[in-house]
C-alpha cells in the first residue's frame, strides 16, 4: 500500500489505490478512458446510488471523495504510538440523528468506547444550540434531519464557526458525495459499530 497524493498521512487499500492511479490520470492529462475503465467507473457510480450515465469528470471525484473517506487505513502504529493511544482522552462527541434506535444505538456504543456524548439531537437547529453550551471534539451528523436545515448545514456552520471535524452517517450518497468537503470521514448506512470507531479512530491518530 501506498501514500495517496493528497491524504499523505493515510495509507489505502490496493484496490482504492489502483482506482485512484487509474482515474486521477484520466483527470489530469484528459485522456480517454478505456471502454473496460469507463464500464468500472459507472458500475462503482450505481454502486453509490449515484447518476451513472453523467460524464466521467463529474462521476470519478465523488466516487474517489467517497472512497478515501470511507476506507482509509492508517499506518501501522509504533510502541510509542501505541502508548500515547492507550492515555488518549475520551472525546466530547456530538450526536445528530434523526432516527431514534439508531441514536440510541449511536449513544450506547460511544459510552461503551469512553466518549462522551451530547445529544442525541434529531435537528440540526437543536444540536447547534447545544453547541454554545458544550466543548465539541467531534461531530457524527447524519444529512437528513427533521427539521429545516440539513446534517450538511450543520456541518457547514461547526467547520466555519468552531473548527468542528464531521464524521457523515448517512444513507444518501448522492448527497453525501457532493458535499464531501464539509466532512473529514463518512460512513454510508448500513454501518457496524466498528466502521463508526474505526473512523473515530482514525481522525483521533491523524489530527
Amino acid at each position: 500500500m501506498s501514500y495517496t497524493k493528497d491524504r499523505p498521512d493515510l495509507r489505502v487499500d490496493p484496490g482504492v489505490e489502483r482506482l485512484c492511479a487509474v482515474y486521477d490520470a484520466h483527470m489530469d492529462h484528459n485522456a480517454p478512458l478505456s471502454s473496460a475503465a469507463d464500464a468500472e467507473l459507472r458500475a462503482l457510480a450505481r454502486i453509490f446510488d449515484l447518476a451513472s450515465d453523467g460524464p466521467s469528470r463529474t462521476l470519478w471525484p465523488m466516487i474517489r471523495s467517497l472512497l478515501l473517506k470511507q476506507a482509509p487505513i492508517s499506518p501501522a502504529l509504533n510502541e510509542s504510538d501505541e502508548e500515547a493511544d492507550m492515555t488518549r482522552e475520551a472525546l466530547n462527541v456530538l450526536v445528530v440523528e434523526d432516527d431514534a434506535e439508531t441514536a440510541a444505538t449511536l449513544t450506547e456504543m460511544l459510552d461503551e468506547a469512553g466518549h462522551r456524548v451530547i445529544g442525541p439531537f434529531h435537528s440540526a437547529e437543536t444540536a447547534e444550540a447545544a453547541t454554545a453550551l458544550h466543548p465539541i471534539d467531534l461531530a457524527l451528523l447524519d444529512i437528513n434531519l427533521s427539521g429545516e436545515a440539513s446534517g450538511v448545514d450543520l456541518a457547514r456552520s461547526l467547520k466555519n464557526s468552531w473548527g468542528v471535524p464531521v464524521i457523515f452517517l448517512s444513507g444518501d450518497v448522492s448527497q453525501a458525495a457532493r458535499h464531501a468537503d464539509m466532512a473529514a470521514a463518512m460512513i454510508i448506512k448500513p454501518y457496524s459499530t466498528a466502521d463508526v470507531l474505526s473512523a473515530i479512530h482514525r481522525l483521533e491518530i491523524t489530527n
